[in-house]
This record gives structure tokens, C-alpha cells and sequence, in this order.
């Protein structure tokens, strides 16, 4: 039985986490951890004191994660980060702590398998369009932007063409920030926040003549559910790092 503390467990990705961890049968839920709750551990700190666990899943915000992995790291807790808004030098920190301590930490832009695979879907499409962008959108609290699945998204076109602005002319934007973000590869990343959203991502590819648009589309927080599960078992019986679903996949 895999013993599992959730950080975050108020919100409405950690109270799905800790319905899934308790429907397991391979897992238990021996801790819930929120800083907004009278009736549970405020710190992981606190809930290391008193509870062994084996896995902790984070799903809180930007401006804790970092911390939050660091000490499950120094301590001996393998962790799965769900929580979006790391930098990549945040993220080879991290990488390079789990290998000092050899301990497990798996971190995941998003946990959908069937976002994971447009991911997939566009680095294989890459190779063959010239250029790229990426419109992603998400509910109005979300914290960060662009989102973790669309800076993972343009990471992994990168690798297939250094490059994804071929023929544009020369811009100049008369409104700061309407040709959006610029990241790897010079692809445009765009971020949306609405209400009614929970999670979307559009990547649209173009050469001379043809359009093509990979999209997917979050209806319902439990989709994330299986990739979590997934991951925990993975780093439980491993004490390496990963970042990205598609790598257990």
C-alpha cells in the first residue's frame, strides 16, 4: 500500500486527488494538506512529523511549489508535482536534487493522457510545418501564464526545428503583448483566461497552402485522475526524476 499525502487537498484538483488516492486500492490517504483548513495538516513539515509517507502530490500554487518539492526531496519524500509555474531553472534544480538524494520527483504539466497526446501529436507534426503557435486557455484563477502544457508543448516542437517563423515580415505590435509570448523556437504562445474554461490548448501549424490544428479539450477534473495514479506508482518504485507524463506513457 502506497501511503500518500496530498498538498493542496482543499482546492478543487486536491479534493479529485484525494477521491482517487482513497477510491485506489493501492494507495492510502494518510495525509491532506492545506494552509486554508482548520481540520488538517497546514504544512508538510507538519505532516512529516507525525505521518510516514511515501508519496506526496502537490497540486497548489506557483509561489510554493519550489519550496514545497525542495523539502520532500531533503527528506526522503518521493513527490509528483501537478502544480504549474516552475521555471526551467527551478526545474534542473530539482532534477539535479532528486539524483544528489536519490529520491523520486515526477512533475507533469498536465496529467489528461489525451493532452499528453496532442503534446505527442504536435512534436511529430512539427517537423513538417513551417511555422507554429499556441492558444491555450484556462479558467480566470488560474495564476500562471503561459500554462505549463503549452511552454511543454513548444519544448517539445523545439526539438524538431530551431525556427517556426519562416517568411514573417517584420512586426511591430501597436498594443504591447497582441502577438503574445515568445518561446522556443520563436513559437508565439497565446493564454486565455475565461470563465467556464477549465482547460484547452490549441497548437496551429502552417506551411505554404495548409493549416492544420491540434486541439484538445478538458471537460471534467477527473480526466487528470488516471495520469496521477500513474505517476505515483512510477516514483514509487523509482527514485529517478521525470518530467512529463508521455515518458511513463
Amino acid at each position: 500500500m502506497i501511503r500518500i499525502a496530498v498538498c493542496g487537498a482543499m482546492g478543487k484538483m486536491g479534493k479529485e486527488v484525494c477521491q482517487a488516492v482513497t477510491d485506489c486500492p493501492d494507495t492510502e490517504l494518510t495525509a491532506k494538506i492545506d494552509i486554508a483548513s482548520e481540520s488538517m495538516y497546514h504544512t508538510i513539515e507538519e505532516a512529516h512529523r507525525v505521518e510516514d509517507i511515501d508519496v506526496l502530490i502537490d497540486f497548489t500554487q506557483p509561489a510554493s511549489i519550489f519550496e514545497n518539492a525542495k523539502f520532500c526531496l531533503n527528506n526522503g519524500i518521493k513527490i509528483v508535482i501537478g502544480t504549474t509555474g516552475l521555471t526551467d531553472e527551478q526545474i534542473n534544480e530539482l532534477e539535479n536534487l532528486s539524483k544528489e538524494k536519490s529520491t523520486g520527483c515526477f512533475i507533469a504539466p498536465n496529467f489528461s493522457t489525451g493532452a499528453v497526446l496532442m503534446m505527442m501529436f504536435s512534436k511529430l507534426a512539427a517537423k513538417y510545418f513551417d511555422n507554429a503557435e499556441i492558444v491555450e486557455f484556462h479558467h480566470n484563477q488560474k495564476k500562471d501564464a503561459p500554462s505549463g502544457t503549452a511552454i511543454k508543448t513548444a519544448n517539445l516542437m523545439a526539438e524538431a526545428k530551431s525556427d517556426f517563423t519562416k517568411g514573417n515580415c517584420p512586426e511591430k505590435e501597436t498594443i504591447e503583448g497582441s502577438r503574445g509570448g515568445t518561446s522556443y523556437s520563436n513559437i508565439h504562445i497565446h493564454s486565455v483566461r475565461m470563465p467556464g474554461y477549465i482547460a484547452s490548448q490549441e497548437v496551429i501549424l502552417g506551411s505554404s497552402g495548409q493549416i492544420m490544428t491540434i486541439r484538445h479539450d478538458t471537460m471534467d477534473r477527473k480526466c487528470y485522475m488516471q495520469g496521477v495514479l500513474l505517476a505515483v506508482k512510477y516514483v514509487y518504485n523509482k527514485n529517478s526524476f521525470v518530467y512529463g507524463l508521455e515518458n511513463i506513457l
